[in-house]
């Protein structure tokens, strides 16, 4: 059955910030709008890393990873969603594997899906009772974070980590508390691969 509608009686409403967005599974790009992009290089993360002295040999505007995500509605909005991407470049700051800061939900009932596209990796989770745990990423894997978790992402391969994600758009950021106390453990490099380290 055929059905003629008006056009002009399903517009979107006023309220409706955007139209959809095209995107490149295997790179992470993002095409439309309202697409937004955020870039960490090494010197941004200098409190993330515990080498330093590794940190002051390598150049400081080198990336280490990039964030594009759709905002189909205003963040803080109850009951939407928001999509995005991580790229996350291979590399180490001495021993330690290149990493996202991590953060928290502000709001600690919101959870998030990440699903892997390429790349391997690993999503490093801690929860309240400081407790740190990863869970391998590799093309395929999908994972569950709690809203309650602490969680970052770390490449541990040899090319870029793709890794999607969709979040509540009312979750929120805290990244004043990674800042603050850090993760309980660190992935580092030990006799070529990767350990969570409690405590270093």
């Amino acid at each position: 059955m055929e059905l003629f509608l008006d056009a002009a009686e399903h517009l979107p409403p006023d309220d409706y910030l955007t139209s959809p967005v095209s995107v490149e599974w295997r790179s992470g790009a993002m095409h439309g709008e309202p697409v937004h992009e955020s870039l960490k290089t090494l010197g941004d993360l200098r409190q993330v890393f515990r080498d330093h002295a590794a940190l002051d040999s390598m150049e400081s505007s080198r990336e280490v990873y990039r964030v594009r995500w759709w905002a189909p509605v205003k963040p803080g909005t109850e009951g939407g969603l928001l999509w995005g991407v991580t790229v996350l470049q291979p590399g180490k700051v001495g021993d330690e594997f290149f990493m996202t800061h991590g953060h928290l939900h502000s709001n600690r009932t919101r959870a998030e899906y990440y699903g892997t596209v390429s790349g391997n990796g690993m999503l490093i989770q801690m929860n309240t009772e400081r407790h740190t745990w990863g869970e391998v990423m590799k093309q395929g894997s999908l994972h569950y974070v709690r809203g309650e978790n602490a969680h970052r992402i770390a490449n541990t391969g040899s090319s870029p980590l793709v890794v999607w994600a969709c979040w509540p758009s009312d979750a929120g950021y805290d990244y004043g508390s990674i800042t603050e106390l850090g993760f309980s453990s660190r992935l580092l490099e030990r006799d070529g691969l990767p350990v969570l380290v409690e405590g270093a």
